[in-house]
């Protein structure tokens, strides 16, 4: 039986990342088949499989390819309780599971997620894009000096977004990406709270401009999801957004592939920032975090 990962059709979604491919059935997909996907993921780190519609067990058999599997750390949304890695979010009209800011997934654990597999099982008729953004570009493109800031730096996540403060980790504004060993931003909205060799006001200030950065259009891919379509990205180098305007039922099923420790360009020259005036109450979580993790 001929290989049929020769027979991929790859389209090329955007100028920053994104590919459609065309050509197989991922619940037929063999281990030769997993090693094209995720040099094509490799190169253009989010990609996407029209009319697919795999099974739950199809769905986990694919991810299983790719790494060992994980429940998410603060949701349990297995509709039928038997498959812990296995997850489902339903939303109408924009009310619901909408992971409706930028994010790299779980950034608050000591090794966020590595790839994630996400079956659109309903699509709404009216709205409810997805956009990602390329981390790789977001810093190559940053100038010299502030590359450089950023190399030194770690930051602070946490999951009070899931109503879960007192998860948190520290990571590296800039990581290496442990396969292809490029340099990309890792730091978001959702999850990132504070820069620690900053004040917390410097922190701010930071944080906001990179969260903006890293967002431009140019950076970007938009995906219009049909019904059926699975999509594969690399949480390593890439944020995405859920276009929170949609009209209808959208219900989304997704695997995790488990991650690893994120690595940084350089280890920092700086110490922890540490307040002498009233404002040192601002780095408690801060300074309880960095001796878990000394």
């Amino acid at each position: 039986m001929p290989n049929v990962s020769t027979q991929l059709e790859v389209e090329r979604l955007s100028g920053s990342l994104g590919a459609e491919i065309r050509g197989l059935s991922l619940a037929e997909a063999n281990p030769q088949d997993a090693e094209r996907i995720h040099a094509l993921l490799m190169e253009h780190q989010v990609l996407f499989f029209p009319g697919q519609h795999p099974t739950p067990d199809e769905h986990l058999t694919f991810g299983r390819m790719f790494g060992e599997l994980e429940s998410h750390p603060n949701l349990d949304l297995d509709v039928e309780r038997e498959r812990p890695e296995f997850f489902e979010l339903h939303a109408i009209d924009g009310a619901g599971g909408v992971a409706d800011e930028w994010h790299s997934d779980i950034t608050f654990e000591p090794q966020p997620s590595k790839f994630a597999i996400l079956h659109m099982k309903v699509c709404p008729e009216i709205g409810g894009d997805t956009l990602w953004a390329n981390a790789y570009r977001a810093y190559d493109e940053l100038s010299a000096p502030m590359q450089a800031l950023c190399e030194g730096l770690t930051a602070l996540h946490d999951a009070s977004s899931h109503l879960v403060p007192e998860k948190m980790h520290i990571h590296p504004v800039v990581r290496v990406h442990p396969e292809t060993g490029k340099r990309s931003l890792f730091v978001n909205e959702h999850f990132t709270r504070r820069i620690v060799e900053l004040s917390d006001a410097e922190s701010t200030m930071l944080l906001t401009y990179l969260s903006q950065w890293i967002h431009q259009p140019r950076f970007t891919v938009r995906y219009r999801w049909s019904a059926g379509t699975v999509a594969m990205w690399d949480n390593r180098c890439t944020q995405h957004h859920v276009l929170n305007d949609f009209v209808g039922e959208r219900v989304i099923q997704r695997v995790t592939v488990m991650g690893d420790d994120p690595q940084a360009a350089k280890p920092s020259p700086w110490e922890p920032y540490g307040s002498k005036t009233a404002s040192f109450w601002r780095d408690t979580k801060m300074r309880e975090q960095l001796k878990r993790q000394r």
